[in-house]
């Protein structure tokens, strides 16, 4: 481990010691309240762009498996922790975070305050910042952070979303057997990669529903097409990074698929780009819901559900014009769910496939499929 240097968009500065990958990195900072799945968070393609506090002290202490992927690789630009844990103690353990992280070109920074830099987040919130094992003048990281671009300005979909159309025929993974299942499918769809998680798509799976994975920028007239042509019963709009606000050709393409009327289905950035696509813009929250533990309203039953989220932004309360709310956050009471009222639309913000985080929410994989 060598010294690293963090600076700050509200002029704090610090020094912690590095693991991972080496060098200079810019992005956002925000905190997980999770208490497992480090890999699954650090492999989500919705935090490119992005430095993860973990609030959970010890990371690392289970190591690293490729079961537990939940993308091709790692988009985050850094991790930060109270400690890290470089000899990994778990029978599925393939290799140490630190490997991982240096696999991917991610920057990992522990013997840090992260009660404090939760705290500030929460207090202040989430902020650019710079990480450097190269840099160690605090004027020269604030000019570098002050010239580098924000994370609204940035695309990150380009960077995480599929070259090539793939179909998925995984299932939920089983832990008795180690293995996959493989379900029968009965329904088919394509599915947007905004930056999709692998086991948004085995739940997908699971649920009776064969996926076809597509690159974000594949025209919405192939898609209506293969809709009108029998090919495909529905989409779905997958999680991403970045602040949706930006991403103008994805607007229209979703706005394209609404008008040919077909059944679709998004989580999370998808979720915002249907608020958006039907015109009402997405704001920012001030450091946003990551973690395992968050508890959601179902509104339709009564009930409460332990969610896993991950989002900086929020759909605004005036989509009820043309949604029928379903799902309410309970610490904010922000909207996590919605049905429209005059279109086969669902959406939900927060992550029922849960990985990591509770499985309360699956359901609602069944419930696109049962609309389709």
């Amino acid at each position: 481990m060598q010294k690293v240097s963090l600076y700050f968009e509200n002029g704090l500065f610090l020094e912690a010691r590095s693991f991972g990958a080496e060098g200079t990195a810019v992005g956002e900072i925000v905190f997980n309240t999770s208490m497992t799945g480090y890999q699954e968070i650090v492999t989500d393609p919705s935090y490119a762009g992005q430095f993860v506090t973990f609030t959970m002290t010890e990371i690392g202490n289970v190591g690293c498996n490729a079961q537990d992927m939940e993308s091709r690789g790692a988009f985050c630009k850094g991790i930060l922790v109270r400690q890290y844990q470089k000899r990994p103690s778990n029978f599925r353990s393939e290799e140490p975070l630190d490997a991982l992280l240096k696999r991917f070109g991610v920057m990992g920074i522990c013997d840090i305050d992260t009660r404090y830099l939760t705290r500030m987040i929460r207090n202040q919130g989430a902020m650019e910042m710079i990480a450097s094992t190269e840099i160690h003048d605090k004027e020269e990281l604030k000019k570098r952070l002050e010239a580098a671009p924000r994370i609204e300005e940035i695309n990150y979909i380009e960077e995480v979303s599929t070259d090539e159309p793939y179909v998925h025929e995984e299932g939920r993974y089983d832990a008795k057997t180690f293995r996959y299942e493989k379900p029968q499918t009965s329904k088919k769809i394509v599915a947007y990669d905004f930056g999709i998680k692998r086991n948004i798509l085995n739940e997908l799976t699971h649920a009776g529903i064969r996926v076809e994975v597509i690159p974000n920028d594949t025209p919405a007239e192939q898609v209506i097409e293969r809709f009108q042509a029998g090919e495909i019963d529905g989409v779905f709009l997958s999680n991403g990074p970045g602040d949706p606000l930006i991403l103008h050709d994805e607007k229209e393409r979703t706005q394209k698929l609404l008008d040919a009327r077909i059944p679709m289905f998004g989580i999370c950035l998808g979720h915002q780009m249907l608020s958006i696509a039907h015109g009402y813009d997405t704001y920012k929250l001030k450091f946003g819901h990551h973690g395992g533990n968050h508890p959601v309203k179902n509104v339709e039953k009564g009930t409460v559900e332990i969610t896993a989220q991950n989002h900086n932004y929020n759909v605004p309360e005036s989509l009820t014009e043309v949604a029928e709310v379903t799902h309410v956050n309970l610490f904010d009471n922000t909207i996590e769910g919605v049905r429209y009222k005059e279109e086969p639309v669902m959406s939900v913000q927060h992550h029922p496939e849960a990985s990591p985080g509770p499985h309360e929410s699956a359901y609602i994989f069944k419930e696109f499929y049962e609309m389709l």
